[in-house]
């Protein structure tokens, strides 16, 4: 969803019935920068120097795609998000909010491949583009589900082991993706012990509201890596198990605190998300 120059919430569809996959080198129908689809989503494709980009608006990217190399994620935020691999390695199911290019989602589904995933988009436009960019079709792990998430959360109770939050729109995070309301949601969505990965532009007005509900919300578990994605801030914050404190608990913990004493470790973190992504590649490989 929306980024940096970096390169840098319905009803649900019935399981299986999104458009058939195709493959992404296919030459695209549509011109460069026309819109993609109509109604109130207003998304663009282009195609250029070997990549598929979705924006709202011209020079607003939201995702990018390598058509050589579909699975690979382009965007620095992307990587970020997906060093929730360090807090829970093995989630038996992942909630997204915010489809976008699909690039978070299919690669979880390539890449965790015991994991389920539910992705939950309100924009009926931006899912009619899932087939150009090789998003997977619904099947009995994946499903995209055209939904307000914020309304939609409370159904997700106790079900999430790993939430990430990216429901960008063309004017930006909507105000209800950022409420006390749905971050407490978000919370009772999560397993005990389950992490929320919130996506929040750093130059957003509300930015500092939104950071201080999220910590309210989840009793102050919250960590990230400092500089990891520009001005996308990668917020992680856990929902801690009763009893002892576990792993991810304590690292949640150890990341806070090296953000903390250490506030120059962006190139480290840059390099951190690379590393993750890269590991889980050649694992799969």
């Amino acid at each position: 969803m929306p980024h940096t120059l970096d390169p840098a919430p319905g009803q649900p569809l019935p399981a299986g019935q999104g458009p058939a996959l195709q493959p992404a080198t296919q030459p695209m129908p549509l011109p460069v920068g026309q819109p993609a689809a109509n109604g109130n989503g207003g998304a663009l494709l282009s195609r250029r120097k070997g990549r598929l980009t979705l924006e709202f608006a011209p020079g607003e990217v939201q995702s990018q795609m390598d058509l050589a190399d579909p699975h690979r994620l382009v965007l620095a935020y992307a990587r970020a998000m997906m060093c929730f691999v360090l807090f829970k390695p093995r989630p038996a199911h992942i909630v997204m909010v915010g489809l976008g290019g699909g690039s978070l989602a299919k690669f979880c589904h390539h890449y965790l491949p015991d994991a389920r995933i539910t992705v939950l988009e309100l924009s009926a436009d931006v899912i009619a583009l899932r087939e150009h960019f090789a998003v997977p079709p619904d099947n009995d792990r994946f499903r995209v589900i055209h939904a307000d998430a914020a309304r939609h959360m409370p159904q997700l109770a106790g079900t999430a082991d790993v939430l990430l939050v990216d429901g960008f729109d063309a004017s930006g995070l909507p105000p209800a993706l950022g409420s006390a309301r749905f971050y407490a949601d978000c919370r009772r969505a999560l397993r005990p012990d389950g992490l929320l990965v919130a996506n929040i532009f750093s130059y957003d007005p509300n930015y500092h509201a939104m950071a201080n509900r999220l910590r309210q919300a989840f009793g102050g578990h919250v960590c990230q890596f400092r500089g990891i994605a520009g001005n996308n801030h990668i917020l992680f914050a856990l929902r801690p198990a009763a009893g002892a404190p576990t792993r991810a608990c304590r690292l949640v913990q150890r990341v806070a605190l090296c953000g903390a004493l250490w506030p120059g470790l962006a190139p480290f973190n840059r390099l951190l998300a690379h590393w993750i992504v890269g590991r889980l590649r050649q694992t799969a490989a």
